[in-house]
């Protein structure tokens, strides 16, 4: 088996060109314990590495509660599930690292244009899918679990009642 042939399988199909400048939106899988839930993280992407290759990434920045946070994607993860481009412009540079120090109106991008690229793993809306009906079929558990020691408090209760009556007859 050849590199290409390594590289086909497991590198990703219709992987939107992604650049430096770029706002886009990444929605991956998480896992925590034995649930798996799908999170979306939004920013700027502020460098890239190595193209569209296989071990191509990307660094995306975003700013919350006045904190920056940077986060790299390798872009053909199988975690990753979906890219959306929400806003591009060119800053004319390779990297904008600059923008880690700028703030208030100064950080403001001149020159934007909406572009709506979508890329998405085919398998991903089944993924999702399979999530939800977890959560589904976890929370009809969880109720009729809920249900049954209802009725067994209800019986317990009924009990109680019918031996404090026998009592207070004798």
């Amino acid at each position: 088996m050849e590199i290409q042939d390594l590289t086909k399988t497991y590198q990703k199909k219709n992987v939107p060109e992604i650049r430096v400048g770029d706002t886009v939106r990444i929605h991956f899988k998480i896992t925590e314990g034995a649930k798996t839930r799908i999170q979306a993280f939004e920013g700027l992407v502020i460098a890239t590495k190595h193209g569209q290759g296989l071990d191509g990434s990307i660094k995306v920045r975003k700013v919350t509660d006045g904190v920056g946070i940077e986060r790299t994607f390798p872009i053909h993860s199988p975690l990753i599930v979906k890219f959306e481009k929400v806003k591009s412009y060119n800053p004319g540079r390779a990297k904008l690292y600059f923008v880690r120090d700028l703030v208030g109106k100064k950080k403001k991008k001149v020159v934007e244009t909406k572009s709506g690229q979508t890329w998405e793993e085919p398998t991903g809306e089944s993924e999702i899918e399979k999530i939800e009906a977890a959560k589904v079929a976890e929370a009809e558990a969880r109720l009729a679990e809920k249900e049954a020691k209802e009725k067994e408090l209800e019986e317990k209760f009924e009990e109680a009642v019918a031996s404090h009556l026998e009592a207070k007859a004798e």
